[in-house]
């Protein structure tokens, strides 16, 4: 059965396993669904390829046990092994089409895009989601792309009839505005993983941009 996105507009954490400190995933999935995450993205950049499958092993069954999806940020294959919902690539990575080869048809595609010629290529390719950022400036990558700001995600929405991610130095701040600009989900990681207590820092970030307060 063909998976789903949640409905908009959503948040989406990214599960930067460089930001969890002592936490478990599985305790950060937990805590996040209980703050009414849906669906959530792996990323784990400097771990090797068999702590990558645990750990994506643990964070899928936690996820499966709160009903949120799972994702895997650059790796189809990990994804594949453990059965997660879908992948996120990045541009350098395969393509979508060869992403739907190892995946199938019912899996959740997503792709990130930093300018137009990426974004107008991207609305073509078998994807289920646009990934447009990084918004405002943000710290969580070593060498970030430039920042497109929010009249790029205004302008992206009128190109993409697929669903619009919005990615990169969003807070509680700033939510609002992103959403208002025409994005679907926001992908949030060192916002929303450093906060003290993780359930309240979702609840905060969806009551910011959803007013359900």
């Amino acid at each position: 059965m063909k998976r789903s996105l949640p409905a908009a507009p959503f948040l989406y954490p990214i599960l930067d396993v460089g930001l969890l400190g002592e936490r478990s995933v599985a305790e950060v999935v937990a805590a996040l669904v209980r703050g009414g995450a849906r669906i959530f993205q792996l990323r784990a950049k400097a771990v090797s390829d068999r702590r990558l499958v645990a750990i994506a092993r643990e964070a899928l069954a936690a996820a499966r046990q709160c009903g949120a999806l799972l994702l895997v940020n650059d790796r189809p294959d990990v994804a594949s092994i453990v059965g997660a919902d879908g992948v996120h690539v990045g541009q350098d990575d395969l393509g979508p089409a060869d992403v739907r080869t190892v995946l199938g048809p019912d899996a959740i595609v997503g792709i990130s895009t930093h300018n137009l010629e990426q974004l107008q290529r991207a609305a073509r390719e078998p994807v289920d989601y646009v990934a447009v950022g990084p918004v405002f400036p943000t710290l969580t990558k070593a060498e970030p792309d430039p920042v497109v700001g929010l009249d790029f995600i205004r302008q992206a929405r009128g190109l993409v009839s697929q669903p619009l991610i919005a990615i990169g130095g969003i807070r509680q701040g700033n939510v609002r505005a992103v959403v208002d600009a025409g994005a679907d989900g926001v992908a949030v990681a060192s916002a929303l993983l450093t906060a003290d207590d993780l359930a309240k820092g979702a609840i905060a970030f969806r009551a910011a941009f959803r007013g359900d307060s």
